[in-house]
């Protein structure tokens, strides 16, 4: 069982780090405006995690064979047919929530500073919004 975990959880890491990849990149990109840049971060995370939620919401009726978590595992780890689409199904379905689960985080984490960003004065554009003292 261990082994079917292990394989699923490098499926969809793998996967979760390419998109998270695609996102570091379009931050980076949009780094001359750090609160334009949290709030796409905290978007597209936010994006990420209810594509996460659906392929959970799914995943029990995939079939098995066709999983990169079945041909990730070797021959001596697959479990037999009668009990495979069950149990890859639900390894898969908890591990898409699990990766919800972070990616939810980081979405609020990258929103929450794209709102302290804000209250602190740095524009949107990562000028400060501070007025000159009056003369």
């Amino acid at each position: 069982m261990e082994a079917i975990e292990n394989a699923a959880f490098v499926s969809v890491g793998r996967a979760c780090g390419f998109a998270g990849l695609a996102i570091l990149c379009i931050m980076t990109g949009l780094s001359f405006a750090p609160v334009k840049a949290a709030q796409a971060g905290g978007v597209l995370c936010l994006m990420v995690t209810l594509f996460l939620m659906f392929r959970a919401a799914t995943a029990r009726n995939w079939p098995y064979r066709r999983t990169e978590t079945w041909l990730i595992l070797g021959e001596d780890k697959r479990p037999p047919e009668k009990i495979a689409q069950r149990v890859i199904g639900e390894t898969l379905r908890e591990t898409f929530f699990w990766f919800a689960k972070q990616t939810a985080l980081f979405s609020i984490g990258f929103l929450a500073a794209s709102a302290v960003m804000q209250i602190a004065g740095i524009g949107v554009w990562g000028v400060w919004d501070a007025q000159p003292p009056p003369e």
